[in-house]
């Protein structure tokens, strides 16, 4: 048999009153962010290709024209991915 501790388990299990209120305003934050964050990226996702006229009438020859295009190709797929839930 083994003697009993002097101590409870609830005096060694870790005192999460501080975690729990920073956790819920962490969540808050987020939830209060997630709406606006949906409505700029879904009207980014149609006004983006837009951009994309006058780089391909120049015409994609030039290097700098290139890297533009490819990062505007991406930052639309990129707001497409975050707008999708939009309900609008």
């Amino acid at each position: 048999m083994s003697n009993p501790s002097p101590l409870s388990n609830e005096s060694i299990a870790p005192s999460n009153h501080e975690a729990t209120p920073r956790r819920e305003y962490y969540d808050r934050f987020v939830r209060s962010l997630k709406g606006p964050v949906q409505f700029l990226s879904f009207w980014a996702a149609i006004a983006l290709p837009f951009m994309y006229i006058p780089l391909l009438v120049q015409g994609l020859g030039d290097t700098t024209v290139i890297v533009t295009f490819v990062t505007l190709l991406a930052a639309n797929v990129l707001a497409l991915y975050v707008g999708h839930g939009y309900d609008g």
